[in-house]
């Protein structure tokens, strides 16, 4: 008998380790026999969608012959509605601009494709959110990882890092899981100093919380969008997972030169967002009462859940974000393990180089007392 050869992967494919995601509740509850479980574990909007986009959703539910036929390749509806919105802050921006993602994480994996490889180089932050290393190892780039300062990113350690090999850099502003954030300021000079042949990519997945004025950091923090038509090499990515409640629907995009989103939309897939969150982002861009309903609850429960970690004796790193990490010690993994039983799913982030720290994501004011409660049970054993 022949013996089989198994396929050989790409060396820095078979080298990665895969993204893993926060426990799901069925999960937590088929394992550990709880009920009623509370997941602050994905940064997940506690209040869910628009009622507006659960209306759509049932009526095109009652439209079969609608879901029979492929989605819109453009995103035409969606991306007029994202101009409309966005003007504002950018007058002159044009549909071709746009790139349209499977969540803001497509946009930056069709970026790692797009603009490096072998040989090439990605800048990135210590702490920096887990899909960069996984894009830029991906295509078989090179991690130039800059060391943070207070939890978030030493932009001038970035430049450093610059070298003729580099091709793309990663900021998220606010950061994931840190919640740091820089100032626009801080950005813009970071920017003016950045070779032009360099795609700088600014991450602002959390940006409707960082500007809330409600959120203590809105002073400094500003999108970079009012700079995109200074700097050609600048792309912005944002999603609808967060503020606007639609994680599931898996619905992001990008904001960057007409030159850039062409070379995007070279390597996207075909009908890369499906009809349910194409039209249901493009409501979603309509109810500004729900999305200011979802951030004032955030800056709620960000509130309680900081005295509450005061009240505990625990430090914690301030955040921009729907998310806060709490220093739970060398213990971390146990008391992770402990919240489990008691049906409260967080966050480890050891795999960030924070063994000592859980995040937690804001839920709603009761999940937010739920954690409070199991802390202090657990931390008290």
């Amino acid at each position: 008998m022949t013996q089989s050869v198994l396929p050989q992967a790409v060396a820095s494919v078979a080298q990665l380790h895969p993204y893993i995601p926060g426990k799901p509740v069925n999960e937590l509850e088929r394992e550990y026999g709880v009920k009623n479980a509370v997941k602050v574990a994905s940064n997940e909007n506690p209040l869910g969608p628009s009622p507006k986009v659960l209306a759509h959703l049932n009526k095109l539910l009652q439209e079969p012959q609608e879901l029979s036929r492929y989605p819109d390749g453009n995103g035409f509806v969606l991306k007029n509605k994202l101009l409309e919105k966005l003007s504002p802050e950018l007058a002159d921006l044009s549909i071709e601009q746009i790139t349209l993602g499977n969540g803001s994480n497509d946009i930056l994996d069709l970026l790692a494709r797009a603009f490096a490889s072998i040989n090439d180089e990605v800048i990135f932050s210590q702490y920096a959110f887990a899909v960069y290393p996984i894009a830029t190892q991906a295509v078989g780039a090179t991690a130039v990882i800059t060391q943070a300062s207070d939890w978030g990113y030493d932009l001038d350690a970035m430049l450093t890092a610059i070298t003729n090999n580099t091709r793309l850099i990663f900021i998220a502003n606010p950061n994931n899981p840190t919640g740091t954030c820089l100032s626009a300021d801080d950005l813009q000079s970071f920017l003016e100093k950045v070779p032009k042949n360099i795609v700088v990519v600014i991450d602002e997945a959390y940006e409707e919380y960082a500007s809330h004025p409600g959120s203590g950091f809105s002073q400094d923090y500003h999108s970079m969008i009012a700079s995109l038509g200074q700097f050609e090499n600048l792309v912005i990515t944002r999603t609808f997972s967060k503020a606007y409640g639609l994680a599931s629907f898996r619905v992001g995009y990008s904001l960057s030169s007409i030159a850039i989103a062409d070379m995007l939309n070279r390597v996207r897939q075909p009908f890369n967002n499906n009809t349910f969150a194409l039209e249901s982002a493009a409501i979603a861009l309509d109810d500004f009462q729900h999305l200011q309903n979802s951030v004032e609850l955030n800056c709620q429960g960000m509130a309680f859940l900081v005295n509450a970690f005061k009240s505990l004796g625990l430090s914690y790193i301030p955040s921009a974000g729907n998310f806060v990490c709490v220093k739970t010690g060398p213990d971390s993994a146990q008391i992770y393990e402990k919240l489990l039983y008691e049906g409260v799913i967080t966050r480890p982030v050891a795999n960030y180089q924070m063994a000592e720290y859980l995040r937690i994501s804001i839920g709603t004011m009761d999940e937010s007392q739920r954690v409070f409660e199991a802390l202090k049970k657990v931390l008290s054993r």
